[in-house]
């Protein structure tokens, strides 16, 4: 074996962020933009494909079972992302179109019944091959619980409590025929071996399914298990469940600090640090000169109208008249996070006190990317950028966060891309068919299995 093979270097995991139009909350307006990208299919295909071509491990696009809005109906008239896809359905779709790269779709533990989304998650992982991940969330947003017949969103510590539950059950149900359960001997007529079918009889705290699933165990046993909350209770939930954290920070030394603490928690569920991949979320303004770039970045900015900039500010300072506060002075003050708002609270509300924003470029910031990190600038730049947090200790890779689809993108994948493969930081080819492969994830064995095998 080559050096090379005996001791691999550590490669950075790239991941695309998707939403719809690109994360800026004006790009629907910009001319690099599809305006109905929600609801496009030949536009997916073009950002799948293009993620493909620039050796992406993955896609994702957040979701919830409810409309994203807060704020005033004249806030509400313009947003640009009312309408989108389900995910695995749209997944389902890409599938058949690419040949490599991986998708998360997000699913709710609150909300979505695990029976059902078990069997979704295990159809996906067939129809692409063992490319599919959840992305487990709870789902914090309190204007859903009555597209559900519920009187009440329920609180944070209950939330999480039966996630947990809930992500075994479904590993549960996953494993409900062992791995070479079919046979389908045509010669003798023995389809599958009825001893290698188990039935779950999960009575717990909050769920109550007796299974068995009604499809084969995935093609990666689970797919991959993906988690997005930073808060304490997220942590630990990624610590006993998640093989990918995405998550927020804009400094170097937050994102260190989080690394270190959700490595540091994988011990006590019998896990090691590399079982663990934490990737934050960065969104690069493009430009193949500085200037370039901050006129960019400019333009988009440009594009915000005010009562849409105000309304990304209203669940962090709940209950106040925010079109009364002067645009061009600090917040009147700045609050502790409100009960039941997740940790994002906490980023962004320590960006205004760090950095002592005005109410405009507090909501300027936030347009961008909701908090996550924004980096202005030339692709050699932007590659430092990531090669810096790659090398520090502050992250396994990043879930790019184009600020306007398609343009963003493609920009990346011809600009920044290269950059980093000529730094030997990235691949140059995929390593293997499925997203376990390509990330560098074991393919976890069934519960079912014998100890050798689950030990192997």
């Amino acid at each position: 074996m080559t050096q090379e093979q005996l001791h691999p270097k550590r490669k950075l995991r790239l991941g695309a962020f998707i939403m719809a139009t690109g994360h800026h909350i004006a790009a629907w307006r910009h001319p690099g933009s599809q305006a109905d990208a929600g609801v496009n299919i030949d536009h997916y295909i073009e950002l799948a494909q293009t993620a493909e071509r620039g050796l992406f491990d993955q896609v994702f696009v957040a979701d919830s079972p409810g409309i994203w809005h807060k704020g005033d109906r004249e806030s509400f008239s313009r947003q640009g992302r009312l309408s989108h896809f389900e995910p695995v359905t749209l997944w389902a779709a890409l599938s058949a179109v690419t040949k490599h790269i991986g998708f998360v779709a997000t699913a709710s533990t609150t909300y979505e019944d695990p029976y059902l989304l078990a069997r979704k998650f295990a159809s996906l992982d067939h129809i692409s091959k063992g490319r599919a991940a959840w992305n487990v969330v709870t789902t914090s947003a309190e204007n859903v619980h009555g597209n559900f017949g519920l009187e009440a969103h329920p609180d944070p510590a209950t939330r999480y409590e039966r996630a947990h539950e809930f992500v075994d059950v479904v590993k549960g149900l996953w494993d409900s025929f062992e791995d070479d359960a079919f046979s389908r001997d045509k010669a003798s007529g023995v389809y599958f071996d009825p001893d290698k079918l188990h039935e779950l009889n999960h009575i717990g705290k909050f769920l109550k399914v007796k299974g068995p699933l009604n499809i084969e165990r995935p093609p990666q046993g689970y797919p991959v298990i993906v988690q997005a909350g930073s808060s304490e209770d997220g942590k630990e939930l990624a610590a006993a469940t998640a093989e990918a954290i995405f998550t927020a920070w804009t400094s170097l030394e937050e994102a260190q600090a989080f690394y270190k603490d959700v490595k540091g928690r994988l011990a006590k569920y019998g896990r090691r640090p590399e079982q663990l991949l934490v990737l934050p979320g960065i969104s690069p303004v493009i430009g193949r000169t500085e200037e370039e770039a901050k006129a960019k970045w400019a333009e988009l900015q440009g594009l915000i109208h005010p009562s849409v900039g105000l309304a990304t500010l209203a669940q962090f300072w709940p209950g106040e008249d925010l079109s009364k506060w002067d645009l061009d002075a600090r917040p009147p003050y700045i609050p502790e996070p409100p009960k039941g708002i997740n940790s994002r609270a906490h980023v962004v509300l320590e960006l205004a006190r760090r950095e002592k924003y005005t109410v405009r470029q507090l909501y300027e910031y936030l347009a961008g990317a909701r908090g996550h990190w924004v980096v202005v600038g030339t692709p050699s730049q932007i590659a430092d950028r990531i090669q810096e947090w790659f090398e520090n200790g502050a992250a396994d890779g990043f879930n790019i966060m184009p600020p306007v689809l398609p343009a963003s993108l493609n920009e990346f994948v011809d600009l920044v891309v290269p950059e980093l493969q000529k730094r030997g930081l990235f691949r140059t080819a995929y390593e293997g068919t499925t997203l376990r492969e390509n990330l560098g994830l074991e393919r976890p064995a069934s519960r079912y299995a014998e100890p050798q095998a689950r030990a192997a």
